[in-house]
């Protein structure tokens, strides 16, 4: 009978598959690190570079939220100087309205009949002083003054015989609404 010994054999065929077995897991333990390396170094990069740009994103912002500030600035002053300029065309529009008011009322009183002595104006009321050659034209000329567009009411304060240079005249007092815008 033939004896044939196959233990060094197969002995051999298992060391060289665990050593097989054994370089396999340290190559994949290998690349297995390399890949984690890699990783971290790539995510790495990604995050130094996306903090670069919010870095740079913080500073444009700051740049314009000053500008921002600046423009908040520029349209409250342009507000105001639009509120100015309001004031002014407003305040040209208006300039000439006493004076026409003043010449149209002066163009009211009768003459030889009517003597205006004092107008005083205080908001929208109208004050006025005269004196005439008697009652019925100083009642005609208060008719006369409540039929002028600017006037809103005309009340007698005041009337009363008074003598000027021997002549006997009537004094009267007048208070007088106006209407709004004059």
């Amino acid at each position: 009978m033939i004896k044939i010994n196959l233990l060094p054999y197969l002995e051999k065929k298992k060391k060289e598959n665990v050593s097989r077995q054994l370089t396999i897991i340290v190559g994949l333990f290998a690349i297995f690190i390399l890949a984690l390396i890699w990783g971290y170094l790539h995510f790495s990069s990604q995050v130094a570079s996306l903090e670069s740009k919010v870095a740079d994103s913080r500073q444009t912002l700051q740049a314009l939220d000053e500008k921002i500030g600046d423009l908040e600035k520029f349209k409250k002053q342009k507000a105001l100087l639009e509120l100015k300029l309001d004031v002014i065309s407003n305040l040209e529009e208006n300039r000439l309205l006493p004076v026409k008011t003043l010449d149209d009322l002066a163009m009211l009183v009768p003459s030889n009949e009517i003597w205006v002595v004092k107008i005083e104006q205080s908001g929208e009321s109208l004050k006025i002083e005269g004196v005439g050659r008697d009652n019925i034209a100083a009642a005609n000329f208060m008719k006369t003054i409540e039929n002028f567009a600017p006037i809103k009411s005309v009340d007698l304060i005041s009337s009363k015989k008074v003598e000027i240079g021997g002549v006997t005249l009537q004094q009267f007092i007048f208070a007088c609404k106006m209407k709004k815008g004059f």
